[in-house]
């Protein structure tokens, strides 16, 4: 009798570590596993961005280590803040920074792969696509009022509209914004291109030859116009107000923009929340930039009150404007063939991947 209670009082133990056996090990090979995936996830430094549903968003890997950007004479706030740089480095990414004197040799280096993106204004890209160029329009800049691009001439200058221009030298950028201001000012007094002498140079050399008084007519932007308004009393013809500017591009090379779409997506970000600040802080902008420039705060306050520094999502009626200013240069023989503005941009789903929330925000209005 003794013998069956024990036989079932074992039974009774083997049961009952059956079921706890049953109930354990799924649990642990489901934490091991759990485990496993993050350590394997930690290893491969994938940079996950938020997640945008229930399920948790697949790992998104940053192919470039170094981002190379291109910025003009006239500074870049983004670079003088250093945004870029404290939101990309920390997945390990650094930036690199490069200056250029206009917007035509920014789109050079980047045609023979020294940068992967700069901002330039509407004109350089259409030039560049011209030439051959493989490049792409990641975003647009919100147009300004026109106040800080001109045509000026010397305060005592015999010529007192921009009709007198004809048979005159006139100074500028070629296939800067500068160039498509200058040809759209004589349109509206009825004169071509090929009515003027047009003579090239950078604005910094034409800064400097304006204000000895060894250039009449020039065509040219922030801060130099400034500049030469405040230092050599420089009277303006014509303004960019009320001429359909584009505002200029961020342009990247089409391999970095389509093999790098979260790095994109990020400087974009970026950028546009720096401009939001700048618009909403003007005095302390000048108080940044005005030293480095090395210009009197009082000319970049100048300067500043007429930019405007928010980004604009690429459209197809942006694409339209633009392919409008491109036909004017090819109506006028400036560039030597006619482009579709299209084979420049990216599809609808690789601006989806880049465009930052603020700026589809702003393409949905």
């Amino acid at each position: 009798m003794v013998t069956l209670v024990k036989q079932i009082q074992q039974s009774q133990r083997n049961s009952i570590f059956k079921q706890i056996t049953l109930l354990v090990i799924p649990s642990v090979i489901a934490l091991s596993t759990a485990l496993t995936s993050c350590s394997n996830s930690s290893n491969q430094g994938a940079i996950s961005p938020p997640s945008t549903s229930k399920n948790e968003a697949k790992p998104v890997v940053i192919k470039t280590k170094v981002v190379r950007l291109g910025y003009q004479t006239a500074g870049d706030i983004v670079k003088v803040k250093g945004v870029l740089e404290k939101r990309l480095e920390p997945l390990g990414v650094k930036v690199e920074w490069s200056q250029f004197a206009a917007g035509p040799q920014l789109m050079e280096a980047l045609n023979v792969g020294k940068i992967d993106l700069g901002s330039v204004g509407e004109t350089p890209p259409i030039f560049a696509q011209a030439a051959g160029s493989s490049l792409v329009y990641v975003s647009g800049r919100r147009p300004s009022e026109g106040k800080g691009s001109a045509i000026i001439v010397q305060k005592d200058s015999p010529i007192k509209s921009v009709a007198d221009l004809k048979g005159q030298k006139v100074v500028f950028q070629k296939g800067s914004a500068s160039h498509y201001l200058l040809i759209k000012a004589l349109d509206e007094v009825g004169l071509k291109y090929s009515d003027i002498q047009a003579v090239t140079l950078p604005p910094v050399d034409a800064r400097e030859a304006f204000i000895q008084g060894r250039i009449d007519a020039w065509v040219t932007w922030d801060p130099y116009l400034a500049f030469v308004q405040s230092k050599a009393e420089a009277r303006v013809l014509r303004d960019a107000n009320k001429i359909a500017t584009q505002g200029g591009f961020y342009i990247a090379s089409r391999s970095f923009a389509t093999e790098n779409p979260e790095a994109l997506r990020i400087i974009l970000e970026e950028i546009d929340k720096n401009g939001e600040w700048a618009e909403a802080n003007r005095p302390e902008v000048v108080k940044l930039v005005a030293p480095i420039l090395k210009i009197d705060p009082q000319i970049y306050e100048i300067v500043s009150s007429r930019a405007s520094y928010r980004l604009r999502a690429i459209t197809p009626q942006v694409l339209e404007e633009q392919q409008n200013i491109a036909d004017l240069f090819t109506q006028e023989k400036v560039i030597p063939k006619k482009i579709d503005i299209k084979d420049a941009a990216l599809t609808t789903e690789q601006y989806a991947a880049i465009i930052p929330e603020s700026l589809k925000i702003v393409a949905n209005k």
